[in-house]
């Protein structure tokens, strides 16, 4: 299937390591052409179904520079089954799905039960750990609980996706040798923790993501998210941390290099 993408030229741009291509309004082709004009030269689709894992991995074989995942969202973990299991676990074998997820949970919205939500994530770090594929880890309202469970799977290749905790959860997921992905709404004025814990952690573990086409940045708030946006994300982590431009960008690109090594 990969025959059917071939790779970009240009290996050294930005990454948007999360963002949903199969919901935004506009035709995913434009969307990631105009991605790569403004320097976002690969793109992760995250599945958050086995439908939309299925798309993504169809994305990923038609548009050079897109990458998909496979996996089960914590919102639609009541249906998660043996069946949904064993169709992702299908999916990752495909070179193309280069991480698990998304997957996680999520307290505030509540629309599984815990046990079912626990019960998906500790299959998606089983299938992580199996695959030897990274994790995509949505956290809303649960930080015990998701530390503690992938730490009792001994997950190993964890990416937490769209950080939403503070400097001193930052430092321990850090500490784990987790990748920490800020989105957009580390732009937004009240966010002043996000931009603590960006600067709280090594270089090293920090990855970029739109989410789109959700959580626009604050300069175009109220529209939908698109990929390219990625690079507000860029720069307000470059203000948080008072680096060098250039030099956090070129960091950030090799990160999500090394998170997601699928992604040549």
């Amino acid at each position: 299937m990969s025959d059917l993408n071939p790779e970009p030229t240009v290996h050294g741009g930005a990454v948007d390591t999360h963002c949903h291509l199969f919901l935004l309004d506009l035709e995913p082709p434009a969307v990631v052409e105009a991605a790569r004009a403004v320097g976002v030269d690969r793109i992760i689709c995250v599945g958050i179904d086995i439908e939309t894992s299925l798309r993504s991995l169809e994305l990923a074989d038609s548009i050079p520079g897109v990458f998909a995942t496979a996996g089960m969202h914590p919102h639609d973990a009541s249906a998660f089954d043996a069946q949904a299991a064993a169709r992702i676990e299908e999916l990752l074998h495909d070179p193309r799905v280069i991480g698990v997820g998304e997957c996680g949970l999520d307290y505030f919205r509540m629309h599984s039960p815990i046990e079912d939500q626990i019960r998906t994530l500790r299959t998606h770090i089983a299938l992580s750990n199996e695959s030897g594929k990274p994790m995509v880890v949505h956290v809303r309202d649960a930080w015990e609980d998701t530390l503690r469970l992938l730490d009792e799977g001994s997950a190993e290749h964890v990416v937490i996706h769209c950080f939403s905790g503070d400097a001193d959860i930052a430092r321990e997921c850090a500490a784990r040798n987790y990748h920490l992905s800020f989105a957009a709404n580390i732009t937004y004025p009240k966010n002043i923790h996000l931009r603590e814990a960006a600067a709280a952690v090594p270089l090293d573990r920090l990855l970029t993501e739109t989410d789109s086409p959700f959580l626009s940045p604050q300069s175009t708030r109220g529209r939908p998210n698109s990929p390219g946006n990625v690079q507000a994300v860029i720069a307000e982590l470059t203000a948080a941390r008072s680096e060098p431009p250039g030099e956090v960008a070129v960091a950030i690109a090799t990160n999500a290099r090394a998170a997601f090594p699928g992604m040549r």
